[in-house]
Order: structure tokens, then sequence, then C-alpha cells
């Protein structure tokens, strides 16, 4: 997975790169399949703000989430990402085949 983070009227610290790093582990764990990340970080007045872009295989998934707090701005982005591809797993493996492909394969048929 490539991480790609840039800041827009802020300094991407090393403490917020490696805040960032650690909270995108999750969505490697739920989905292997993740080609590409873009993070922009901005600040507007009051309002801390973060976008993704993720690039998976075969789909595209743009979130983005703003706070008042840059870091609870994250934790709220990782959380509405981590559903969306949670989401496009469920869809991706119920196209290819789904629950009733897997369990035909495990149970044998019976010649009764």
């Amino acid at each position: 997975m490539n991480l790609h983070m840039r800041g827009h009227h802020v300094d991407v610290t090393p403490a917020m790169r490696e805040y960032v790093t650690s909270k995108f582990t999750r969505i490697k764990r739920h989905f292997d399949h993740v080609i590409d990340v873009n993070i922009i970080l901005s600040v507007d007045k009051l309002k801390q703000k973060i976008e993704a872009n993720v690039h998976l295989s075969g789909k595209d998934i743009f979130v983005e989430c703003d706070d008042a707090n840059m870091y609870v701005a994250i934790d709220a982005l990782v959380d509405k990402l981590d559903r969306q591809i949670l989401k496009h797993k469920e869809k991706h493996f119920e196209h290819r085949g789904g629950r009733e492909a897997v369990r035909n394969s495990i149970e044998p048929e019976s010649d009764d």
C-alpha cells in the first residue's frame, strides 16, 4: 500500500504522519487489495479537514471529514473509510460466488 500525505495550509508533522499510518493499518488488515492512498490535510480557520482518496482494484473511494481537532477528524475518516471498504469487500465477495460457492465447495453432496 502506497501512502501519500500532503498538507494544505498546514505542516504535516512526523507525529501526524505516524498517527495516520498507524490508523491506516486497520484498513490494510480488513482488505489486502489497497493499491494507493492519497491523503490531504488542510486547515480553514477553526476547521481541520482531512480527505482520503483510496485506489482499490476496480474502484476508487473518496472520503472526507472535518472537525475542530485534526486527530478526531483522522479517527472519523478512518471509521468512514473502514465501513466503505468493508461494504466494497462484501459486494466483491458476493459477486465472485459468495457464501453459497464456499459452502458448496466445503460440504460434499450426498448420493442418497
